[in-house]
C-alpha cells in the first residue's frame, strides 16, 4: 500500500527476540480477495462497467474468500479474535435478525433480506476479524476502503452527473448507481476519518495520495448536497479537535483546511442556501409532510413499540409502511397511494426491524466503538506515538477510528445503513486494532497493556 512505511518482520533461524528481520511480505489469495472486496463494496466501480457487474463480482469474491477460509484455516489469523466485543455484538446482531424472520410480519421478505444481502455482510466482517495477522493486514484493510473512497471521489467528479433537486435552484449529484447522494455522504465521512490516518502513518507517496483523497472528499461532499452529510462533517471535526488530542493543532487545521477547500471551492449552486435549512428543522417539509421523515420516524417508533421484542423483522420497515401503519389502515378506495417508505434513518432501522434489543446492540457497536478506542489509547504507553512503525500505527488508529465511526454515527441518522457494510468493516478494523495492540504488546512484554484482556467484553 502507498509508502506507509514499514514492512512485516518474522523470525529466521536463532535470531534473538527484538531482532527480527525485515522482509518484504506479499498478500495471500485470500487477502487479496478481500481488499478486491472493499474495493467494489466501498466504490461500487463494478457497476460502471455492466459486462462486469453481470458476472456480480463481489459474490464471487465472497464465495472465494468463505471456501479458501474453510478449506485452508491456517490462512486465518490464530488469534482469539472471536473473544473481542465487537465481533460479538456482530454475532449476536445476526442471530437476532434470524429471530425476526420468523417473529416479523412477513417471513419471505425477511429470508430474502438474509441470505441475499445480510448474510453476504456478517460473512465479510467476519472474514476482515479473522485473517488480521498482524499491524500490515489491518494496514491493508484500511488503505482499501481509503483507495475505494478516492475510486468513488473519481466517479462523482467525472461520471456522476449534476441535476437540479429542486425550484429553488440546488443541485446535487445523480445517477449513482446503487447509492444516493446521502449515501455517498455517509461512505466518505467514514473514509474521512480513515484517510486522516494514512496520512498521519504514510511517507510521502502516502501522505500526497491521502491529502488529494481528503480534497476530493470536500468535493463530493459539495457535489452530494446532503445536509445528513454535512452535519456529518461538523461532528467529525468537533471529534478531530477532541479526540485527536495527540496530534498537533496545525496538522488538524490542514486536515480541516484541505477538506473544507474541496467543499468551498465545488459547492454547486444553491449548496448553502440548502444546508442553512439543517438548522431550521421545522421550516422544513419533512418536519410538515405526511410522508416526511418526521412523519415516517413517528411510525418507525410506533413499531418498535408494537413489536419490542423482535421488531417486524429485518428488511420488513417499507412492507410495515404499506400494510400496518396507520395509513394503511386508514386507506379506502380513491385516497392517495401509500409510498412504502425506507425509515432514513439507521438507528430507527434496527430498532424497529431488530427490537429493542437489536436498537441496544447495534447503538452500542456505532456509539460503543468511539468509546471503546479511546479508553484502549489511554491505556497505550505514550511512547507508541513515536515509537516504531507498527506502535505507530496502532496509537494512530485508536485515535482516528473514533473520528471515523463518528462520521458515520452522524452521518447514519439521515439514512438506512443499519444492515449495510460500513459499519461492520468498523466493527472489523476495531476487532482488528485489539489483536494487533494484543499481539505488539506481548512481543515487549508490556505487561501494563496485558493486565487486562484487551477487548473483551467492551472493555478495553
Amino acid at each position: 500500500m502507498p509508502g506507509l512505511g514499514w514492512q512485516g518482520t518474522r523470525r529466521r533461524g536463532r535470531a534473538e527476540a527484538g531482532h527480527a528481520q525485515p522482509v518484504r511480505e506479499s498478500y495471500d489469495a485470500l487477502r487479496l480477495a478481500l481488499l478486491g472486496l472493499t474495493l467494489l463494496t466501498v466504490s461500487r466501480i463494478h457497476q460502471h462497467f455492466p459486462m462486469l457487474a453481470a458476472a456480480r463480482p463481489a459474490l464471487v469474491l465472497v464465495l472465494f474468500a468463505l471456501v479458501y477460509a474453510v478449506l485452508r484455516p491456517r490462512a486465518l489469523s490464530g488469534a482469539a479474535w472471536f473473544r473481542t466485543w465487537p465481533a460479538k455484538v456482530v454475532a449476536a446482531l445476526g442471530v437476532l435478525a434470524c429471530l425476526s424472520a420468523p417473529f416479523g410480519i412477513s417471513f419471505g421478505a425477511s429470508a430474502r433480506t438474509i441470505l441475499e444481502d445480510y448474510s453476504k455482510v456478517l460473512i465479510f466482517a467476519f472474514l476482515l476479524m479473522a485473517t488480521v495477522r498482524r499491524t500490515r493486514d489491518l494496514s491493508g484493510y484500511v488503505w482499501a476502503y481509503v483507495l475505494s473512497a478516492g475510486v468513488l471521489v473519481w466517479l462523482s467528479l467525472f461520471v456522476f452527473g449534476l441535476h437540479k433537486a429542486s425550484p429553488s435552484g440546488f443541485y446535487r449529484l445523480s445517477g449513482l448507481y446503487s447509492y444516493d447522494a446521502n449515501d455517498v455522504g455517509v461512505v466518505l465521512l467514514v473514509a474521512f476519518g480513515l484517510t486522516l490516518l494514512t496520512f498521519q502513518v504514510s511517507r510521502l507517496k502516502g501522505k500526497l495520495v491521502s491529502a488529494v483523497i481528503l480534497v476530493g472528499i470536500g468535493v463530493t461532499l459539495a457535489r452530494s448536497g446532503s445536509r445528513g452529510a454535512f452535519l456529518g462533517l461538523l461532528a467529525v471535526v468537533v471529534a478531530l479537535f477532541f479526540l485527536a488530542r495527540g496530534v498537533s493543532i496545525t496538522k488538524r487545521l490542514f486536515f480541516v483546511a484541505a477538506t473544507g477547500a474541496g467543499l468551498a471551492l465545488a459547492s454547486p449552486p444553491g449548496y448553502w442556501e440548502q444546508m442553512e435549512t439543517a438548522f431550521h428543522p421545522t421550516a422544513d417539509y419533512n418536519w410538515a409532510a405526511p410522508g416526511g421523515r418526521k412523519d415516517t420516524w413517528l411510525r418507525g417508533l410506533s413499531y418498535m413499540w408494537s413489536h419490542p421484542i423482535f421488531g417486524i423483522g429485518i428488511g420488513n420497515f417499507e412492507r410495515a409502511e404499506g400494510t400496518i401503519s396507520d395509513r394503511a389502515q386508514n386507506w379506502a378506495p380513491g385516497m392517495a397511494g401509500i409510498k412504502w417508505s425506507a425509515p432514513h434513518n439507521s438507528f430507527l432501522e434496527a430498532g424497529a426491524e431488530l427490537g429493542f434489543p437489536g436498537l441496544v446492540l447495534w447503538s452500542a457497536l456505532v456509539v460503543g466503538g468511539i468509546g471503546a478506542m479511546s479508553r484502549l489509547r489511554a491505556r497505550l504507553p505514550a511512547a507508541w506515538a513515536r515509537g516504531d512503525p507498527e506502535q505507530r500505527f496502532l496509537y494512530s488508529t485508536t485515535t482516528y477510528l473514533p473520528v471515523a465511526m463518528t462520521g458515520f454515527a452522524v452521518g447514519s441518522f439521515f439514512v438506512s445503513f443499519a444492515f449495510l457494510d460500513p459499519i461492520y468493516i468498523l466493527a472489523a478494523f476495531t476487532t482488528g486494532v485489539y489483536v494487533c495492540v494484543e499481539r505488539k504488546a506481548r512481543q515487549g512484554a508490556q505487561r501494563d497493556i496485558l493486565a487486562a484482556p484487551l477487548g473483551a467484553g467492551g472493555q478495553a
